[in-house]
C-alpha cells in the first residue's frame, strides 16, 4: 500500500464512518479499485485508522464527554450507558473474529447488504416517526443496551455500523437526531475495543510471521508512516462528515442515503458481474 492508497482509504473512512452507508463497505471497494491486495496489513489498516475517526467524535463533543464543573462534572450514567451499549458488539465481535475477517474480503456481501439497507432506509422515517426520547439524558439502560443488539448487525461488512444503532436508537423512540448523536458515542468505545484487539491482542500472520499488530504496523517505515498519515486524515475528514451529517439529517431525513445506497449497491453488482471488481 502506497502513501496516496492510503490517503485515499483514510479519506474513505473519514466520510463513510459516521454516515450510514458503510465505511467497511467503501474501503472494501475502494481497495478493490485501487488493486491493493488484502494483505494483513491491508485489513489491520482499515480497523486501525479507526482511532482518527474516533478522536474526531470525542473532541466534537468533548464538552459531553468530559464536562466542566460548570456544567455539572462527569455524568458517570452517560458513561455506564455507552458500556452497556457496547457489550454485545463486544461479546460477539470476539467469539466471531475470524469469520468477520473471511467476509472482510468479500465485495458481493457488500454490495448485497448495500442494497437491502438502503431499501430500509428509504422507509426508517415513516416506520418511526413517534419518538419520545429528545434528549441523551433520557435513554435508559435497556433502550442503550438494545440499540447495541442492532449494531452487532455491522459486523456484516456494508451494513454500516452507524445505519444499524441509528435504526436500532429510532426503534427504541429516540428522535433521529438523538439516535445518531447516541450512534456517534457509542462508536467511541466500540471502535477503541476492535482497533485495540487488532493492534495489541490480535495476531496477524504476514508472510508466515505471526505478528502483533503494532509490530506490524513498527515492521517498516511505509507501514508505520501509512498509519499516522491515515489516522491523521481520517480525523479531519471525519468531523467534516460528522458536522455535514446533523445539519443534512435535521433537513432531509435518511431517504437520500438510502437512494444511495440502492445505486451504490446495483451498480457494484454489475461491476462484480462485469468481472471489473473480484
Amino acid at each position: 500500500m502506497s502513501i496516496i492508497q492510503a490517503i485515499i482509504i483514510a479519506i474513505v473512512e473519514g466520510i463513510t464512518e459516521y454516515l450510514p452507508i458503510s465505511s467497511t463497505g467503501h474501503m472494501i471497494i475502494a481497495s478493490s479499485f485501487m488493486g491493493i491486495e488484502k494483505e494483513e496489513f491491508t485489513k489491520l489498516f482499515e480497523v486501525a485508522i479507526q482511532l482518527g475517526a474516533i478522536l474526531a467524535v470525542v473532541v466534537l463533543y468533548w464538552r459531553r464527554f468530559f464536562p466542566s464543573k460548570a456544567q455539572g462534572g462527569i455524568n458517570w450514567s452517560f458513561y455506564f450507558k455507552l458500556i452497556v451499549g457496547v457489550i454485545p458488539a463486544l461479546v460477539l465481535g470476539y467469539l466471531f473474529s475470524d469469520k468477520i475477517d473471511e467476509l472482510l474480503e468479500s465485495p458481493t456481501v457488500v454490495a448485497t447488504t448495500l442494497l437491502i439497507g438502503g431499501f430500509v432506509l428509504l422507509f426508517i422515517d415513516k416506520m418511526f416517526n413517534h419518538p419520545t426520547v429528545k434528549t441523551v439524558d433520557q435513554i435508559s439502560y435497556p433502550k442503550a443496551f438494545i440499540t447495541g443488539l442492532w449494531q452487532v448487525i455491522a459486523m456484516i461488512p456494508g451494513v454500516s455500523r452507524s445505519a444499524a444503532s441509528i435504526i436500532g436508537g429510532m426503534q427504541q423512540k429516540m428522535t433521529r437526531n438523538i439516535a445518531a448523536e447516541f450512534s456517534f458515542f457509542l462508536a467511541v468505545p466500540t471502535m477503541a475495543a476492535a482497533t485495540l484487539y487488532s493492534l495489541f491482542l490480535k495476531k496477524w500472520n504476514q508472510g508466515g510471521i505471526t505478528q502483533k499488530g503494532y509490530e506490524l504496523i513498527l515492521a517498516s517505515k511505509e507501514n508505520t508512516i501509512a498509519f499516522i498519515v491515515g489516522n491523521v486524515v481520517a480525523f479531519v475528514v471525519a468531523i467534516l462528515a460528522i458536522r455535514f451529517f446533523i445539519d443534512f439529517l435535521k433537513k432531509y431525513g435518511f431517504k437520500a442515503f438510502g437512494w444511495y445506497r440502492i445505486i451504490a449497491g446495483a451498480l457494484l453488482l454489475i461491476l462484480i458481474y462485469k468481472g471489473a471488481i473480484a
